[in-house]
């Protein structure tokens, strides 16, 4: 496959870090839609969704203008019907439907994502997790100049070809990769990030994610056990003039579909029925699942009425930082206005008191404040009290907590008859930004991020060893009861996933590499910067605290290639040991290394990555 972004082309090889931007075009069934495709006509149904992964950037707000595709025979297809305004930080763990739009068959060879900048609300990380803006004139193409508007192309060739055909489900996945895509830089004090999209194309819906379906209700069908609703992506209001410019889409609901109407619970078609007592064009969200044979979305959980961000109370979404009696710090925060506005600021203040409703994820039952800890990801219907942007505080006295599943990263500290993990990240979000304070039954119970102990229940443990990476998804125990810190309801062992080796040193040292030769690049930690880690299935490892070298091994021959980068020139080289002899003549001739950067597979077991890219940038 190759990707191509205007005049420079990418091969799929280089694209091993994990991914931050997917479209997925589900062609075809879904239950209906923008229109109707049948055997006799000329045309099929184009689902766009969207979904992203964890990165370093808290908010990554653009406007997407256009999202077009060119058939084999040069004709171009518009599949977005207008403008619409994305946050992709937003988007880590799961795929929302974008639109729906009927499109002529026949064979597609390109795919174009069109974002503008110009009033793009970027923050990103610095080396301490706090968030910082990047200035418009800070957020730059690959030759310097700042952006305004940018084109993302891939091409769609050999078994990624896009063919549509009246009547038989397809889909397509269009990845933009962020990590890969930009490099910022803080060494003039402020962000200065550069943009080089690389975008990956996949026939196959091979990371699956739970997706998600925002509208106003159109109508339920009882009988088919079903609702429809009028597409409304993001945040964009619904007016008479766009109420059906997104299309529409069915959506199948069973006996164990939870609804969550106007702060009610409801379960099956009991759930369904109290929604068809709701008016039309009621705003709904549904979280579910793609279904095959023939291809449907199907809900696990429905959400309507003032359960809906939107309605006439503000809502927050983010995780729980710290909490002190009863005020919760929420960080990474996202705040929905009663207009609909929408506003990133990262930390804001929430009082709770004994009259807030308490509702989890997937459950039925109803809990108080006590059940909110350290950690727990939420959302936060309530009173924005504050109007000083630099210091939100929103009033939950007589609102209603939504406590959703919630995904910490680390490696494995030990099992015994439960798990105790080294937490990386809580929420994709650092460690250092959680105070655990008053999580325990006493404060030497408190949780320890060095070892967070997770109650795995039935969830197997016996393919995981010492120091393996590893996500778990679930809820944080109530305030004040840890241990346990953590109940898992999934476990995944990420050991097996494509990593990524990213090391920089602070300054570019002479002295960074301690061995070098045709078998193997050995590196010398000492003096690195803010990068020492390898990432993989979005756990971070810090090589400065395993104790051992960091050692990096070339690939297949053939398969890998090798990049050194000096002056504004590259120099690539097929053959390891070519490159391992040009680095080492720079080296003498007295050049000193910034980052090296190799993605490839990791062993946990004796460290070493395995290469199928190594870059080298000098000084």
């Amino acid at each position: 496959m190759k990707l191509s972004k205007q005049s420079g082309r990418l091969r799929f090889s280089d694209l091993l870090t994990a991914t931050l931007l997917s479209l997925s075009l589900l062609l075809s069934a879904c239950g209906g839609g923008g229109g109707s495709a049948d055997a006799g006509s000329d045309e099929g149904d184009v689902y766009v969704s969207l979904t992203d992964a964890e990165g370093d950037f808290s908010s990554y707000t653009v406007d997407v203008t256009s999202i077009t595709l060119v058939k084999a025979n040069g004709t171009v297809v518009e599949t977005l019907p207008i403008e619409t305004r994305v946050d992709f930080a937003q988007y880590v763990e799961m795929t929302e439907f974008l639109t729906a739009a009927t499109i002529p068959s026949g064979q597609y060879v390109k795919g174009t994502l069109t974002v503008d900048y110009s009033n793009a609300d970027i923050w990103v990380e610095d080396a301490s997790g706090a968030p910082v803006q990047v200035k418009p004139e800070n957020l730059l193409d690959e030759n310097g100049n700042p952006i305004r508007t940018m084109d993302m192309s891939v091409r769609l060739e050999d078994h990624n070809s896009l063919l549509i055909i009246p009547g038989v489900p397809s889909h397509l996945t269009l990845d933009f990769d962020l990590n890969a895509s930009h490099r910022t830089s803080f060494e003039t004090g402020e962000p200065v990030t550069t943009v080089k999209p690389v975008l990956i194309a996949d026939v196959e819906l091979e990371r699956h994610k739970p997706h998600r379906v925002r509208g106003p209700l159109q109508s339920v069908d009882l009988a088919d056990s079903s609702y429809r609703v009028f597409l409304r992506p993001f945040h964009h209001r619904i007016s008479h003039n766009n109420r059906g410019r997104f299309g529409k889409l069915k959506v199948k609901t069973n006996d164990e579909t939870l609804f969550q109407i106007d702060g009610e619970s409801y379960r099956g078609e009991v759930g369904l029925r109290a929604l068809a007592l709701k008016e039309r064009f009621t705003a709904t969200i549904a979280m579910g699942d793609l279904k095959f044979g023939p291809l449907h979305f199907e809900a696990r959980e429905v959400y309507a009425g003032s359960s809906v961000p939107g309605g006439d109370q503000d809502v927050i979404q983010g995780n729980v930082v710290a909490r002190n009696g009863d005020t919760l710090t929420v960080r990474g925060a996202t705040l929905i206005r009663t207009d609909g506005s929408v506003i990133f600021n990262d930390q804001v203040e929430v009082t709770l008191s004994q009259n807030t409703k308490v509702r989890k994820q997937l459950s039925m039952e109803t809990f108080d404040i006590s059940a909110i800890s350290v950690g727990q990801k939420l959302r936060i219907f309530g009173q924005l009290t504050n109007e000083n942007a630099g210091s939100l505080t929103l009033d939950a006295g007589r609102g209603f907590v939504h406590m959703h599943l919630t995904t910490v990263g680390g490696t494995v500290a030990e099992i015994n008859s439960g798990l105790a993990l080294d937490l990386t990240s809580i929420s994709h979000r650092r460690i250092a930004l959680f105070d655990f304070s008053g999580t325990g039954v006493s404060a030497e119970s408190d949780a320890d991020p060095a070892y967070y102990e997770v109650d795995t229940a039935t969830l197997k443990l016996s393919h995981l060893n010492q120091n393996d990476p590893v996500r778990a998804r679930g809820f944080v125990t109530p305030f004040g009861t840890a241990p346990d810190d953590f109940v898992a309801q999934t476990l995944v062992d990420l050991k097996t996933l494509p990593a990524v080796m990213v090391i920089d040193w602070q300054p570019a040292s002479a002295a960074a590499i301690r061995q070098l030769d045709s078998r193997a690049m050995v590196l010398n930690l000492d003096g690195v910067g803010r990068f020492h880690h390898v990432s993989q299935g979005g756990v971070r490892i810090d090589l400065t605290g395993l104790g051992r070298e960091a050692i990096i091994l070339p690939g297949e021959d053939g398969m890998s290639h090798y990049v050194i980068k000096q002056n504004g020139s590259h120099q690539l080289h097929l053959s390891f040991d070519r490159f391992a002899a040009d680095l080492q003549a720079r080296l003498d001739n007295g050049s000193a290394i910034r980052r090296v950067v190799a993605p490839g597979a990791y062993n946990n077991g004796d460290g070493t990555l395995t290469a199928r890219r190594i870059n080298v940038v000098l000084e």
